[in-house]
């Protein structure tokens, strides 16, 4: 068994997770589901809670203190948000209810007001469904042409390819930071810039990096970003989009509501300014406010720590699982995250998710809501995703228990 010298003390963290902690209801569970959510600290669920007990009111329109102080919670939100991803004003994050509504809001506002029949809209092979379904819908919906980057067999993009799909009917990129089934880091930076120079926008699907490497929209050059909270330590519900502000300006309401004008005649709207424009009705307040605790409990580790001790743990992982007997993991040896998919020998991924569960090792399986990339892969995958939480006993665990699987499948060896 390799040995190795780690950064950080997953110990101590998992005392800032109740998930964690000894329960009548609860399992001792090692989670490695973390690509598909994360598990929430104190910070977060206290929070909410603090809210929700003390300050709950509508906002923005409210005469009252609480409803002033309500307003202050959800807009201080939106700052921290704009702090942590370098935005250059607050003005630029929209509250939604995750990464895949942020994208149908793209897809629906700017799609369907300037992506005209015979346009090009390029996505990659490895993308999820919330950044390729409205993609898809938009081409259908308009007339325009869906162009299919395709990954290589060793699951990474190349930009020569990109090179050559661009052409002067390109009207946007859409990317994962990171995929949620290969763990590939894409090099958005370069590729939000090959698409300016053809006269494109880009488009980043930041869910499954947002908390575990540092995001700077300012140095991405993205035209938008979208991520949920959920999946950095959060609560469900609540999601962000990113984008220019000069695009906010340009693009009409996605839902109108309450909330989102500023005036309302018979014979006349008008909308109110970014980002208010685009969050008609109550919006997610108290989600807004858990949010902001799980960004400050990020910070309080460290982007840069969380991402060296992930990467510390991933190479771990690595070379653990080259010593299965019979399993093929997906994805490339270098420039990856800690997210797993795997097939082993021919069980059923369903079969080594069960199997695993009854050693108390959650995992995920099945195509992952990434289906032409699964096909591409030849169909579903067991996934095993870390996080910050995650140590090398967990790996240890899960090796121990695929192992056992292969036994259980009456695999020798």
């Amino acid at each position: 068994m390799m040995t190795t010298r780690f950064t950080l003390d997953a110990r101590e963290i998992r005392q800032q997770f109740p998930f964690f902690q000894p329960h009548p209801e609860m399992r001792n569970l090692i989670y490695l589901d973390n690509a598909a959510t994360t598990q929430k600290p104190y910070a977060v669920i206290e929070a909410v809670s603090n809210f929700w007990a003390y300050h709950n009111a509508n906002v923005h329109r409210g005469g009252h203190g609480v409803g002033a102080k309500a307003s202050e919670l959800y807009e201080a939100a939106r700052g921290r948000v704009a702090r942590f991803i370098n935005a250059r004003e607050t003005a630029e994050i929209v509250f939604t209810r995750g990464t895949t509504e942020s994208i149908n809001l793209v897809a629906s506002s700017w799609g369907e007001t300037f992506v005209q029949p015979g346009d090009e809209l390029i996505v990659t092979e490895m993308e999820h469904h919330a950044n390729l379904l409205p993609w898809m819908r938009l081409a259908e919906k308009r007339g325009a042409r869906l162009v299919v980057w395709h990954i290589t067999d060793s699951g990474t993009l190349e930009l020569d390819q990109l090179r050559k799909l661009l052409s002067e009917r390109t009207r946007l990129v859409a990317v994962s930071h990171i995929s949620n089934v290969l763990g590939v880091i894409n090099p958005v930076a370069e590729i939000c810039r090959m698409a300016h120079e053809a006269g494109a926008l880009c488009l980043v699907d930041a869910a499954q990096s947002i908390a575990h490497m540092p995001v700077d929209v300012q140095a991405i050059d993205c035209d938008f970003l979208a991520f949920s909270g959920h999946k950095a330590y959060g609560p469900t519900g609540i999601g962000v989009l990113y984008a220019k502000r000069a695009l906010l300006e340009e693009m009409p309401p996605y839902h109108v509501g309450g909330g989102m004008v500023q005036t309302v005649r018979w014979d006349r709207l008008r909308w109110a300014e970014p980002p208010a424009k685009f969050e008609a009705g109550t919006p997610p307040i108290g989600e807004a406010v858990g949010l902001h605790a799980a960004l400050d409990f990020i910070d309080s580790i460290g982007r840069e720590a969380i991402a060296a001790y992930e990467h510390e743990l991933t190479e771990y992982a690595l070379a653990r699982l080259q010593e299965v007997p019979g399993l093929r993991l997906y994805g490339p040896r270098e420039g990856r995250t800690g997210i797993f998919a795997f097939t082993l020998e021919d069980i059923h991924p369903h079969d080594i998710a069960t199997v695993l569960d009854s050693r108390d090792i959650a995992v995920r399986a099945g195509l992952h809501c990434a289906h032409p990339l699964s096909e591409r892969l030849g169909g579903p995958t067991a996934r095993a995703s870390l996080a910050i939480y995650n140590d090398t006993d967990h790996i240890d665990a899960l090796i121990d228990a695929l192992h056992y699987t292969r036994k259980v499948f009456g695999y020798a060896g």
